[in-house]
């Protein structure tokens, strides 16, 4: 009986060291897209419940003003309106800006309250 004798290498499967360093990156570059994204989206919501927050007090204002006969130019604080319980205290911008009232009823299409935050103005006043 002969027997055959071969000078085969043995190939062992698996990942090396350098595969798995790539994939690491693949995986790390992902997760630094999706915070910019996630970030991004969070600027956009507090943008957006700012100017909820204004249209809301917006709304308030009108509302006491039409209850008190109070007319364009007439004196109305934010005081008054949370006085009189339309809010339980005076809103927050979710971005860390600060609003600053008017101290007279605004004309129709003007804004009773604004942030100095960028970008946070409403964008359509006109039926204010």
């Amino acid at each position: 009986m002969k027997l055959v004798t071969s000078n085969r290498l043995t190939v062992q499967r698996g990942t090396t060291l350098i595969e798995l360093s790539v994939v690491i990156a693949v995986i790390l570059l992902l997760l630094g897209v999706l915070f910019v994204g996630i970030s991004g989206w969070k600027n956009a919501a507090n943008q957006s419940a700012c100017i909820l927050n204004i249209s809301t007090v917006q709304k308030a204002m009108r509302s006491f003003a039409l209850a008190n006969s109070l007319n364009a130019g007439d004196s109305c604080s934010m005081d008054q309106l949370v006085a009189a319980g339309y809010f339980a205290s005076a809103p927050t911008c979710p971005s860390g800006g600060t609003y600053t009232p008017a101290t007279t009823v605004p004309a129709v299409g003007t804004a009773y309250l604004t942030c100095n935050q960028p970008g946070h103005v409403p964008p359509n006043t006109r039926n204010w």
